[in-house]
């Protein structure tokens, strides 16, 4: 039997592979437990994934996984971290958020006083640990002051995962995530304690941090600005459409999305959004 054959067999009867009762049943636990919906993801990523987890919880089965779940209240959380990635750190893309500073603020700033506004919302949806919209509360308190001391700007973060979220509220990280931040952010707005960057409350008390699967969310608030970057890209195409055609509901017409750098608009959402800033993917709601 040749070497391949022999690895496709032992695939096959490897007793950790998931049956679809098994995934649906899972899925069924999951979606119980914690409103998270495993079919809005792409198929083929979540599966491994989740088999991953299995093997890692040491369960025999899928079956034997799902009763896991049902009596283990800590896995539910172990399993979606493993079926979402968290990396990030701040200024991820500097390019991205030099076109924010630059221009998107700018505009959206001069567009409240137009509209006689008293506030700005924006949202980073999909923020893990916290990297992202802390990077905008950084640009907004350094190059925004006289905007600042008016009327306020509210960021609203989510993400699926509670212990990121968690992670994030402390705001406390490695040397590694701010390798992209100018060192003059670095001084004035952190201070370094056993070897890790603690930002400082200004910073913080800007972002409320809030639990929520963009696969199964309600409409967003009413947004200026929206920021989902490397997030669409683990939902299937009809999801990834929903959800835009959800952010389009939130955003103010003239409102702005940033996506990521290898994410682009499905054709089925494209009349809802105009290309501003193509290169570094932001839009901007029609």
């Amino acid at each position: 039997m040749e070497a391949t054959d022999v690895a496709q067999t032992l695939k096959h009867n490897d007793p950790r592979e998931i049956s679809e009762t098994e995934f649906d049943r899972i899925s069924l636990i999951l979606q119980t437990l914690t409103g998270i919906h495993l079919s809005c993801y792409k198929d083929a990523c979540v599966r491994r994934r989740l088999a991953a987890r299995v093997r890692a919880s040491g369960s025999r089965t899928g079956g034997e996984y799902a009763e896991m779940l049902l009596w283990d209240k800590a896995e539910s959380a172990r399993l979606i971290k493993t079926l979402t990635i968290h990396v990030s750190r701040f200024f991820r893309n500097p390019d991205v958020f030099a076109k924010i500073r630059q221009h998107v603020l700018p505009e959206l700033f001069s567009f409240r006083a137009t509209q006689g506004r008293e506030r700005l919302q924006i949202s980073s949806a999909g923020c893990a640990r916290g990297e992202e919209p802390y990077t905008i509360a950084l640009i907004l308190r350094d190059a925004f002051a006289d905007e600042m001391s008016g009327p306020m700007v509210s960021i609203l973060a989510t993400d699926i995962d509670s212990e990121s979220l968690r992670d994030a509220e402390k705001g406390v990280y490695a040397s590694e995530s701010l390798e992209d931040i100018p060192k003059a952010l670095i001084k004035r707005f952190f201070r370094p304690r056993d070897g890790r960057y603690h930002i400082l409350p200004e910073i913080r008390e800007m972002v409320e941090f809030r639990q929520s699967d963009l696969a199964g969310a309600a409409c967003q608030p009413e947004c200026d600005l929206i920021i989902c970057r490397n997030v669409l890209i683990y939902f299937e195409r009809r999801r990834q459409e929903a959800i835009l055609r959800g952010f389009a509901e939130s955003l103010r017409s003239g409102g702005f999305l940033a996506l990521g750098k290898t994410e682009t608009l499905p054709r089925g959402v494209r009349d809802l959004f105009r290309a501003e800033y193509p290169v570094e993917r932001i839009y901007r709601r029609l």
